[in-house]
């Protein structure tokens, strides 16, 4: 196979991986999430490496499935998932397509991860960073809970327009 050809056959790996929708935020591909980590032609096969949001994150077994089926239907395969948990995934992947869909979807996009990776664990009441409204863009707003609908977000009020809201954390 030519480099040309291979090339291409990533691209193209690329571009359908960007229409394979997160199980559990589907306003978000799993490339948006920045989870897919690379796409590694190697003639006989694709390779799709994808770092999973947590290593015990529910929807891993769901992700891989719906990338093989994926790159199946665009007629690229066979292919085959490697899983690399190594750096661990951070939000700092999350694309600014992403950040964009994720507030049009309602959901305030993480803010940046500390310079040296860590963040603060922080145990007191209501009041916590300034996250600002997706809908409103108010950044008048109270945490209700430390965890919405999943481990990896925050359930929020605005006190601007009222309306309740999920903050994906930063990790």
């Amino acid at each position: 196979m030519t480099s040309a050809l291979a090339v291409s056959r990533t691209e193209r790996a690329w571009a359908t991986l960007a229409e394979v929708p997160d199980p559990e935020v589907p306003a978000l591909s799993v490339r948006d999430l920045g989870i897919v980590r690379d796409v590694v032609d190697h003639g006989d096969a694709l390779e799709i490496v994808l770092t999973p949001t947590y290593s015990g994150c529910p929807a891993t077994e769901v992700i891989e499935r719906s990338v093989l089926d994926a790159v199946d239907a665009a007629g690229l395969g066979p292919a085959r998932v490697r899983l690399q948990r190594a750096p661990a995934w951070t939000t700092d992947w999350i694309s600014e397509d992403g950040r964009r869909k994720l507030r049009d979807y309602g959901i305030a996009p993480p803010g940046p991860v500390a310079a040296d990776g860590a963040v603060p664990v922080r145990i007191v009441g209501r009041r916590a960073d300034a996250v600002a409204c997706p809908r409103c863009g108010s950044p008048r707003t109270e945490r209700l809970s430390a965890f919405g609908s999943t481990a990896c977000k925050a359930l929020y009020r605005c006190l601007a327009c009222r309306e309740p809201f999920e903050h994906f954390k930063p990790i």
